[in-house]
């Protein structure tokens, strides 16, 4: 075992990591480098394996094959854990301690932790100060959570779902927090299924599905590779009308909305070819007004990309896209 970090090493590096639970495989061949002030989000439905990956790189597991490297050291290695920050799903905390208390707990075990009203002020926390950790709301809970894994100023935190049960006030609070310690030179990687999170906060997006890579880029390159675009537009009439001339058009994927409108109803499609699809439109003499097109969201790019590789794995390795830095 490797029992001290590497001066400047990459805080992240997995290559070829396979975990298995019986006959589940977990991560298939899963390879990931995550470089010093990178911001990763990392995407994919339960049982993806994002957070078997997470428990990899903060040493609670080990893999069934493959390496994982923290700061170029082991991770089940106490040393290469030196600044690792991290917050799991389920976080236990000391009901009879107040917050306060908590975190001074926690700062006790770092040489140079941050202090206590930094912490407090960051998240929010100031007015919950005195009051112990078996009385605050799920939210509060989980706020606090976080803020513990930042006490010992980490180089590389880890988030697993960190504004779970938070209401939306408590998720920017929490969101400017993480960016403001990401300007500090930090490097993190969250996991969210909130995807707005992920575009509000991630630089770069790793999709996992079926245990293994299925995009690894840029999130505008990400949408790029799902080349789905979002087209509304109005139709006089009702819906059931519009919606299936709609579907027969070429390059219409899918009609996937459709509301009242001021002149009949508005209709978001999802076109694989945003161009035939207009050209379709046009063609066939419908009526409509007001169109819009535009990129796809990344939640519509999630779910593409995810089903995309499910199709694939049947038959092919899913290859893993060049990271631009």
């Amino acid at each position: 075992m490797t029992t001290t970090t590497t001066p400047g090493a990459p805080p992240v590096v997995v290559e070829h990591v396979t975990r298995r639970f019986g006959a589940v495989t977990a991560l298939d061949d899963v390879s990931l480098r995550v470089e010093a002030g990178e911001i990763v989000g990392l995407l994919g439905p339960n049982g993806a394996g994002k957070t078997t990956l997470l428990s990899l790189l903060s040493g609670l597991r080990r893999p069934d094959g493959g390496t994982v490297r923290l700061f170029g050291g082991d991770p089940r290695d106490p040393a290469s854990r030196t600044w690792l920050g991290t917050t799991p799903q389920e976080t236990g905390l000391p009901e009879t301690l107040k917050v306060r208390e908590v975190v001074d707990f926690v700062a006790g075990h770092y040489a140079a932790p941050m202090p206590r009203a930094e912490v407090l002020a960051r998240f929010g926390l100031e007015e919950l100060a005195e009051r112990q950790t078996g009385g605050l709301s799920g939210g509060q809970r989980r706020r606090l959570a976080v803020a513990l894994s930042l006490v010992g100023r980490p180089r590389l935190v880890l988030l697993d779902e960190p504004t779970t049960g938070l209401d939306v006030e408590a998720r920017h609070v929490l969101w400017e927090a993480l960016r403001d310690y990401h300007r500090d030179g930090a490097t993190v990687i969250v996991t969210s299924h909130y995807l707005e999170e992920i575009e509000a906060l991630a630089e770069r997006v790793v999709v996992v599905g079926g245990g293994r890579v299925l995009a690894d880029d840029r999130i505008d390159r990400v949408l790029d590779l799902v080349a789905l675009r979002r087209v509304t537009l109005t139709l006089p009439g009702e819906a059931a009308a519009g919606r299936s001339a709609l579907r027969g058009l070429s390059g219409v994927q899918d009609v996937v909305d459709a509301v009242p409108a001021a002149a009949g109803t508005r209709f978001t499609l999802l076109a694989a070819d945003a161009d035939a699809a207009v050209r379709a439109l046009v063609a066939s003499g419908l009526p409509f007004h007001a169109l819009e097109v535009r990129g796809a969201s990344l939640e519509e790019a999630f779910l593409a990309l995810t089903a995309r590789g499910a199709t694939a794995a049947a038959t092919a390795p899913v290859p893993t896209p060049e990271v631009s830095r």
